[in-house]
Parts: structure tokens; C-alpha cells; sequence
């Protein structure tokens, strides 16, 4: 651990900044995990694109469909990368078995990461949701050292309301939360509880404004840190750097000269298909990608085509690297 737990608000509050990535985790045709490939993935975020930190084994990096032996591994690869490097990790541990949860909440501990991210409990017969949603949490962060970050997402069936996580946030190694609700509800708990909880959400397009409207200081995570840039192309990260010293017109500027990407990106995602759609525009890029798991579906060679042609016309200065990608 690099903090005491009593410590763990102040140093996220130091360390928890930036651009923040949620993983892909990239298989081989076997489907076996990708190790080699998973390591480049995370050299180049960290080293080229200056990532600050990996959300590690999430929703995004299909942890439904990974043993507990595979995420602990996914976990030590981050780690180990991460340390050299210099960045940072969140590793989630996230599942329905709370002896899962803290398992994994126990090793991400032993291996040094940052902080854990643990969504919301699903509820099947939850009675009176913020007392169950509270013990679950509490209970968590009794048995933890390490910071955590709390997790509201409408799969849950339900939404955390600003006054829940507000009172969450008044447990000493609850540091933050990824909040995927409508911005009214994470403007009205930064107001709530901004000297106690990191709030942020995993919106690009919405982040900007959130830097400049409620001093948001963390972009965590999603997928569009390594997806919009390049080693030739990290505007995503300009814009960032700029709004957050207070030069806004200029980052806005570089945050709308991105609309055609992200206009790319949008249009040719099929539905229910975010991960296959984000590993091919991985592989666009030279990034390691490789097919989904079930119960998810790959994407077709006609979707594969017109995503192809959307990624070459939106501007993303690409490099040497793109022509590893694959057809």
C-alpha cells in the first residue's frame, strides 16, 4: 500500500487526476487472454499517450466472462506495468459474490495497486435499496486498507442518489466514484460532497464541460483516452491540460476539432456491441484487440468494413503503428 486507509482521501485527492482509461482485455483466436498484447496496450498508453492510470478487468475488459484466477492476472500485468511506467492502477472488483469482491479486493492490495472500484450490488430483492446499497459498501470498506471508488450504473436496475453516496463518501477509504448518471444527479453530489468524494463519469463528450463548470479533476474512465489519440495525435490530453489551467477557448478548440472522431466512433458502433466495435478500432490502431467472449458477439466483415472506412476519414493522425492493424 503506498497510503495509510486513514490517509486515502488526501492522496487521491493528490494522485487521482488526469485522464483515466478503462482496459479492453485483448484475447488471442483461442481466446485465451492476450498477455503480450495486454503489456504493448498498457506501454503505449502509459509511455506514448501519457495515460494517467488503467481501470483494470471492468465491464469494458469483459470480466463477466474471466475466471477470478484471470483477473488477479490481469491485475498483476497492470501492476507490474504501471510500476514501471510511473502511472497508477484501479482495479475492479466488481461481482454479484461479495467473497469474490473482497478476494480480489485483497490481492489488488497485495500487488501495490491504487485504488479498487466495486460497482453497486444488483438487487433482485432489495427492500429499501440506500440501507442495503450502504451495508454493502460499508461492510467493504471495513474489511479494506485500500482506497475504493464507488460505482452507480443504470445495469444495476437502480441509480445511487447524491444523498446515498454523500453519506458513503464519509467512509474514511471511500475515495471517489464513477457515477454513470445524468449530469443533474453528479453536478448535485459534486456540490454535495466535493471536499469528500472524487466525483467524475465516463462521458468524453461531457467532460469538458466538467472540468470547466464544476472543477471536475479526474476523467474516470472509459475507453476514449487510448481510442481518440495516437503517439502523433494526444489532443484528447491537450484539451485536458489546457482547460484545467484555465486556458478555455483554446481548449475548446482542441476538444471540438475532435467532433469528427467522435462522430466516427458513434456511428458505427452496432448496438450491443461496444467492446468487439472498441477492440477492431484497438486494432485500427495498432493496439492488440482480438475477438470478445460469449456471451458477447464479434462484430461482422460488413461492420467491420464500415468502421474501417469511418477510421480512415476522421483525421486521427495515426502513424507507423496503424498498419499492424488488422483487416
Amino acid at each position: 500500500m503506498k497510503y495509510r486507509k486513514l490517509d486515502a482521501k488526501d492522496y487521491a485527492r493528490a494522485h487521482l487526476k488526469g485522464l483515466w482509461a478503462a482496459a479492453l482485455t485483448p484475447f488471442t483466436p483461442d481466446l485465451r487472454i492476450d498477455e503480450d498484447g495486454f503489456r504493448g496496450n498498457l506501454r503505449h498508453w502509459y509511455r506514448d499517450l501519457g495515460i494517467a492510470g488503467i481501470f483494470v478487468a471492468g465491464k469494458q475488459g469483459e470480466f463477466f466472462s474471466l475466471s477470478v484466477a484471470e483477473r488477479k492476472r490481469l491485475f498483476d500485468l497492470a501492476a507490474e506495468e504501471a510500476a514501471g511506467a510511473s502511472a497508477a492502477t484501479i482495479m475492479s472488483c466488481s461481482d454479484q459474490n461479495l467473497d469474490t469482491v473482497l478476494e480480489l479486493a485483497r490481492h489488488a492490495q497485495s500487488i501495490a495497486a491504487d485504488y479498487i472500484v466495486v460497482h453497486s450490488p444488483l438487487l433482485h430483492f432489495g427492500r429499501d435499496v440506500d440501507a442495503t446499497v450502504y451495508e454493502y459498501y460499508r461492510h467493504i470498506a471495513e474489511q479494506l486498507d485500500i482506497g475504493i471508488a464507488l460505482w452507480s450504473h443504470p445495469d444495476a436496475g437502480y441509480l445511487m442518489s447524491p444523498e446515498l453516496c454523500a453519506r458513503l463518501a464519509e467512509l474514511p477509504n471511500v475515495v471517489a466514484i464513477k457515477y454513470s448518471v445524468p449530469r443533474e444527479m453528479y453536478a448535485r453530489l459534486t456540490r454535495m460532497a466535493g471536499d469528500t468524494l472524487i466525483v467524475s463519469t465516463a462521458s468524453e463528450e461531457e467532460w469538458f464541460d466538467n472540468i470547466v463548470e464544476l472543477g471536475w479533476q479526474v476523467y474516470l474512465c472509459s475507453t476514449p483516452p487510448y481510442l481518440m489519440q495516437t503517439g502523433h495525435d494526444r489532443r484528447m490530453q491537450e484539451y485536458t491540460e489546457l482547460a484545467m489551467r484555465g486556458e478555455v477557448e483554446r481548449a475548446r478548440a482542441v476538444r471540438d476539432s475532435l467532433e469528427p472522431v467522435r462522430q466516427a466512433l458513434k456511428r458505427t458502433r452496432p448496438q450491443g456491441t461496444p467492446q468487439a466495435h472498441q477492440k477492431y478500432w484497438q486494432e485500427l490502431l495498432g493496439q492488440a484487440g482480438g475477438p470478445v467472449r460469449r456471451p458477447l458477439l464479434d462484430l461482422t466483415a460488413e461492420e467491420k468494413a464500415v468502421t474501417r472506412v469511418a477510421f480512415e476519414a476522421c483525421g486521427l493522425k495515426t502513424g507507423p503503428a496503424a498498419s499492424r492493424a488488422a483487416a
